[in-house]
């Protein structure tokens, strides 16, 4: 049965070539954080990551393609989730990594302009979904087992638990400008774990 080939950029490689994935990727997040998307050239890309301009448009092809890199990198590199044996406390740290990323000065616009991209473009969208579908399952074990314990009532979604602790952190991020303090995080865990003990997430 034939197989068809892998999508641009998606060739998990190593040695000289994964240097080479490393410098590209690192190049096009940070052109990312500085320009948007719109801003976001493969032959820049190529220059500030000093290689091939051939090279980059072999293996990647099209912007999308390598955004749609770029986020399974950053799902693959992304800290594990947290377990204490309290559910307050692991999704305290859930918030305070999302808090961290969303507030650095590199990490924050950079997924802006990745977000904004998403809403006109089909395969950055798509990878998208697929980068916060990673983050969501890595971290669901954490309700799963306060479950278990008895925190909260059987039944519970875990993903959507997961979920609203991330979103009023979103929202603040992009409709207030107003900073992501910790006083933030610890309310949006708080609401969350309310809501999951009242059944809400059942």
């Amino acid at each position: 049965m034939a197989t068809r080939d892998p999508d641009p950029g998606t060739v998990r490689p190593g040695g000289r070539t994964a240097r080479v994935r490393a410098a590209v990727l690192q190049a096009a997040g940070d052109t990312l954080a500085e320009a948007g998307f719109h801003g976001l050239d493969l032959g820049e890309v190529a220059r500030r990551a000093e290689v091939g301009k051939t090279t980059v448009y072999r293996r990647w092809g099209t912007v999308a393609a390598l955004v749609a890199d770029l986020l399974t990198d950053m799902a693959e590199q992304s800290l594990p989730h947290t377990e204490t044996g309290s559910l307050l406390d692991d999704l305290r740290a859930n918030a305070e990594l999302v808090r961290r990323t969303l507030a650095d000065s590199r990490q924050g616009p950079l997924f802006k302009a990745v977000i904004a991209a998403a809403t006109t473009d089909e395969r950055t969208a798509e990878a998208l979904h697929r980068f916060y579908e990673v983050r969501v399952t890595e971290w669901a074990p954490c309700v799963r087992q306060a479950v278990e314990r008895g925190e909260l009532p059987a039944g519970t979604d875990a993903e959507e638990v997961i979920r609203a602790v991330s979103a009023p952190l979103y929202y603040r991020f992009l409709t207030t400008g107003a900073p992501l303090d910790e006083a933030a995080a610890e309310r949006a865990v708080r609401a969350a774990v309310a809501a999951a003990r009242a059944g809400a997430f059942t």
